[in-house]
Parts: structure tokens; sequence; C-alpha cells
């Protein structure tokens, strides 16, 4: 394997000279330290992650948000009492992440379970494989049924986790169990509405990485529009596969409508962490200053199957991430190009979010054209 690197220009601020609007259309931005309230810090989406007692929770946050080795979280201690860690000062997704105890009591009159329901855009459940789970099963059933009479617009998740101890057999079965008795439960419940969706999820791997990125994205307004982008972008340059990441948490935003292959999506991420590493050993001035990864980042690496991967700097949290053959490759600047057009349609897109949530008014004449003018620059490339 051969790695072709370019190293990234340090000369300017890229934090501060050509970058998107810092709330990219999630929420409220964070105001000053000296005007930060409850109020305020708790206008961001949330997603919140529930569970028995050492079920995982924990270690799936710091792993995948914190950059925790797996080995690490074995010395993570119990949860106690609610933890609230907001993950938008560095990375694109703008949101927080509330770990609760496993311990919570929704009958106590101290829990204000309407409150906390009533903001937040997704529920995590975490639910222990490889432990008997009948109990989780009956936490799982008392807390969606709340949370959706609170809120029915939240998006239910079951992370069926630790599954890296269990055989592949084993984890269809425990899947299909759990999906089979949580859906009964609710059926008795007369809540066939309630939609849960389930994931087999573990640290060791990068299945949970793949699944907070399913979470991430039905969070994400402006979904549709990115993965049409991203389809057109691949369709007009050879492209076989591509994944628009969040570069610190390795989540990724959208992808292409071709479906997602977990070992290319782990060559992917395996390829950010490369490039990263590379940039915080080379990338850096003397002096320490600058950072590792700006909007001169690129990276190409070429496998010993005529495979090539092919990474671009897209924002300064998100990376654009590609899978394509060596023959596709030789019209390098045909994807560059489109890849132009892409860049510049990603922030346009973010741009009328932006401005339909400080306006509260939908930007329909904008969201379209940035939509047409890539559609006509990127075939306009592949015609040169």
């Amino acid at each position: 394997m051969s790695i072709q690197y370019e190293e990234p220009a340090l000369a300017r601020s890229y934090g501060v000279v050509d970058s998107f609007p810092k709330d990219f259309g999630y929420g409220v931005e964070e105001p000053d330290i000296e005007e930060e309230s409850t109020t305020s810090g708790d206008s961001k989406p949330r997603i919140l992650l529930m569970g028995l007692r050492r079920s995982g929770k924990s270690s799936i946050q710091k792993v995948v948000f914190h950059k925790m080795s797996p080995n690490e979280t074995l010395f993570l201690e119990s949860t106690n009492k609610i933890y609230k860690d907001d993950i938008s000062s560095s990375s694109f997704v703008n949101f927080q992440i509330w770990d609760f105890p496993g311990q919570v009591d929704f009958f106590d009159p101290t829990f204000d379970y309407e409150m906390i329901f009533r903001g937040t855009g997704a529920l995590i459940f975490v639910i222990d494989a490889q432990d008997d789970y009948v109990e989780a099963l009956g936490r799982l059933h008392l807390t969606v049924s709340r949370a959706y009479r609170v809120n029915p617009e939240i998006n239910f998740e079951v992370f069926i986790h630790k599954v890296d101890g269990l055989s592949d057999d084993h984890k269809i079965e425990t899947q299909r169990d759990v999906h089979q008795r949580a859906n009964d439960d609710l059926a008795d419940a007369s809540l066939e509405k309630l939609h849960l969706s389930f994931y087999l999820t573990s640290i060791y791997d990068h299945s949970i990485f793949e699944a907070f990125s399913k979470v991430v994205q039905k969070l994400i307004p402006q979904l549709p529009t990115l993965e049409n982008l991203v389809n057109i972008f691949i369709s007009n340059s050879g492209i076989e596969k591509a994944f628009l990441f969040d570069v610190v948490s390795k989540i990724y935003i959208a992808t292409d409508s071709s479906p997602v292959d977990m070992q290319s999506y782990e060559l992917c991420c395996d390829m950010i962490d490369v490039v990263i590493d590379v940039s915080c050993i080379y990338g850096l001035r003397e002096d320490g200053n600058g950072s590792a990864y700006d909007k001169e980042s690129l990276a190409i690496i070429k496998l010993n199957n005529t495979t090539i991967l092919y990474l671009k700097e897209v924002t300064k949290f998100l990376a654009l991430v590609c899978i394509l053959r060596e023959e596709s490759f030789e019209k390098k600047g045909l994807i560059d190009y489109n890849f132009h057009c892409f860049r510049k349609a990603i922030q346009e897109v973010f741009e009328v979010g932006s401005l339909t949530q400080r306006t509260g008014r939908l930007q329909p004449s904008s969201s379209n054209n940035s939509l047409s003018s890539v559609k006509l620059g990127v075939l306009n490339g592949s015609a040169v």
C-alpha cells in the first residue's frame, strides 16, 4: 500500500477563513460563557443514552465521541447521575448527549421526564446481549412508552450491545428475539405506531460507529439533499462509493444510495485515522501551531487490488472519502472539478439551512438553485 499525502497549508487560520456557519442548521448557536444559561444550552437537539447498569452506555459515548480506546473503558466507573456532554465544539454534529444512570426511576416525583423527553431528538436504549435481557426489555418498554406519550416525534433506537462475544448465529437469534419481544410488548399496550430501530453493536469494531451514523442522520434536516448531491457526484465521476464523514467522530453524515459494505466503511474510517496521524506528525509548524486538518487536506491511498481511496476536505469538520478503481482515477482532473462543484453546493445547502433557522421561513428558491447548479456543474464537467 502506498500513500500520497499533500501537506496542508498552515499559514492561514482555517477556523475563521472560508469556514461554514457554526450551527449548520442543527440548533441555536451556543452563546458566550457570560451569557450561557441552562435554557440556551438545552435548546440543542438531545440524544439520550439509556439502559440498565453496566450495559455499556458510557463506554459507547467515550469511544465514539472522545476517542477512548475500547480497552480503557473497562476502567470506567458506573454512572450515578445524568451526564450531559455537548459535542458541538469540535464536531460537525451539533447536539447534546445525555448519559443516564441505569437506576433512573420514572416514578420518582423529582424526575421531570416530561421536560427531558420534550426536547429529545433520539432515544438510544442499550441492551447487554451477553446478559439476561428480560429486565432490560421491561425497562425498554417503560421508557419508550413514557417518552412516546410526551413526544411522539422521538426516534427510538435499540442498541443490542456487546455482541463481539457472540457467534454470528447467536447474534441473529438474539436480534430476532429482542425485536419480537419488544414489539409484542408495544402491541399489547396498543402502541403499534411506535417504531423501534434495532442495531447490533460493539465498541471493539466499527459497528458502533455505523449505528450512531444512522441515528445522527435522522436528526439532519438536510439529509435527502446531501444524499442526492453525493449520488450526483459519484455518478458523474466514475466513483464506486463515497461517504461524507464527520472527521472527529468518524460518523458518516451521508452516503450514496448503494448499500453500505462494512469492510468499505472500515477502510474509510482507517484512512481518516491515517490522515490525521500523519498530519499531526508532519503537518504542523515547528512551533506546534496550525491544524492537523484544514482546507488543503488531501490524501490518496492505493491498495494492492487496484482500488484507490481518495479523501478531500469539505469543511473543517467534514471530509469526503471516495472508493474508486485505478482506471477511473486517471480522470483525476474531472473528479477534482466535480468535487469543487459538490463542495460549493454543500456550502449553499448549509447556508440556506442557517438562514431558514434564523428567519423561521423556508427559502425554496435558494435551496433549489443550489441543487440545480451542482447538477449543471457536474454534468458540464463530465463533458470536458
